[in-house]
């Protein structure tokens, strides 16, 4: 037999490629430094542990309701509600393992062929393969890296059509780190409010960001909360990654769909990983808050080694915790610098390509790793630079 054509829309995960291959190149005794994954290098918080333990200890090995426990999804409207500044309500949540089901779900429920999605590009490649395996559109903007990687709005607005079906936002943003500026974000929920459309607003990193103000929801302002689909969760903020656990806040009739989804698919997300996550969310913060500040001294650092190198070129992010640095002026293409800081220096990181169209010319790190191995990479790429 063979695989369904809709296979071969799907696109994959660089990042597991590159670090397939330097596991390999590790078990035959090479040292690599990883800066290819974006995975917080923390422990998750001890209180969300003894929680997650407490909760197995209790009985909740079990089936639980499709869309989440309900002392679960109040405490995630809760929590949205606190931090966005908008009513949330427990029937506008779901609960799902890991934050991608907010993609997918959703992008199942409402997409139909000939429909468009508007994407960042570079950004997050499962934005792109589910589009695609759906039959619909890709439309990509490109982020501009002399905007903080930002939309251009005049292109983004010339891009909205009658065919726009969902936009895609990601701030703070993986690759870039890049934050939309509030007033960006206004703008584009005035070109958006009034068509019929919806926004899914992946704020996975809403919580790692560096300056003073957080990053601005589009469901802060008027008329878009009804028309947006909220992505969060747990793995980044709280260092939570193989627990599995994310949650969408929606509109009730989408949630609704999205619920009858879950029955057809996962049934629903581990109980005693739910009930770790509501530890996460109503316990000390004090955990997000060091992480926060150790990834502020690591990017600093990182990113002032990668401007000191010849031909390189690294915006300070204001969010997440990716450096994405323009190689265009070394002379080489973005996979060429990728693969040999593999090969050579023993540096496993991203080629921008990997993002999309758009992010050729450049290389994604992950400076979520200790800070010590971040300077020895620098010295690495130094080194390797300076041989030409």
């Amino acid at each position: 037999m063979k695989l369904a054509d809709r296979m071969s829309r799907l696109l994959v995960e660089s990042a597991f490629d590159v670090l397939s291959r330097a596991r390999a190149m590790e078990a035959q005794g090479r040292d690599i430094i990883h800066l290819e994954i974006g995975e917080p290098d923390f422990e998750t918080p001890s209180h969300v542990i003894a929680a997650g333990k407490k909760a197995l200890d209790d009985g909740f090995t079990h089936y639980g309701p499709t869309p989440g426990l309900p002392e679960v999804r109040k405490s995630v409207a809760d929590y949205v509600a606190r931090t966005r500044g908008i009513d949330v309500g427990v029937k506008n949540v779901i609960v799902t393992p890991g934050g991608k089901p907010v993609m997918f779900l959703p992008m199942l429920a409402l997409l139909e062929p000939g429909d468009e999605v508007i994407y960042p590009n570079p950004g997050f490649p499962i934005y792109e393969s589910m589009i695609r395996f759906l039959g619909a559109t890709p439309v990509p903007i490109p982020l501009v890296e002399e905007r903080g990687f930002s939309f251009d709005l005049d292109v983004f607005r010339a891009s909205l059509s009658d065919k726009t079906k969902m936009v895609v936002l990601n701030s703070p943003q993986n690759p870039t780190g890049g934050i939309i500026p509030a007033a960006d974000v206004e703008a584009i929920a005035d070109a958006c409010r009034d068509r019929d459309l919806i926004i899914l607003s992946d704020e996975i990193y809403s919580r790692i960001y560096y300056g003073d103000e957080a990053p601005v929801s589009i469901t802060t302002f008027p008329g878009m909360q009804e028309k947006t689909i909220i992505l969060d969760g747990f793995s980044k903020t709280y260092a939570m990654t193989g627990w599995r656990l994310g949650y969408g806040v929606m509109p009730e009739w989408l949630a609704d769909a999205c619920g009858k989804l879950m029955v057809n698919s996962t049934s629903c997300t581990a109980t005693f990983t739910q009930l770790a996550g509501k530890a996460a969310l109503e316990g000390p913060q004090d955990d997000v808050e060091l992480m926060k500040a150790e990834f502020r001294r690591r990017r600093d650092a990182f990113c002032a080694g990668l401007n000191s190198i010849p031909g390189w070129k690294c915006q300070v992010p204001g969010g997440a915790f990716y450096a994405f640095a323009n190689v265009k002026a070394t002379g080489r293409s973005s996979k060429e610098v990728a693969d040999a800081l593999l090969s050579e220096a023993g540096v496993a990181c991203l080629d921008g390509a990997g993002f999309g169209e758009f992010g050729k010319g450049f290389i994604r790190f992950s400076y979520a790793n200790s800070y010590e191995n971040l300077m020895k990479a620098i010295d690495r790429i130094q080194t390797w630079s300076a041989r030409g």
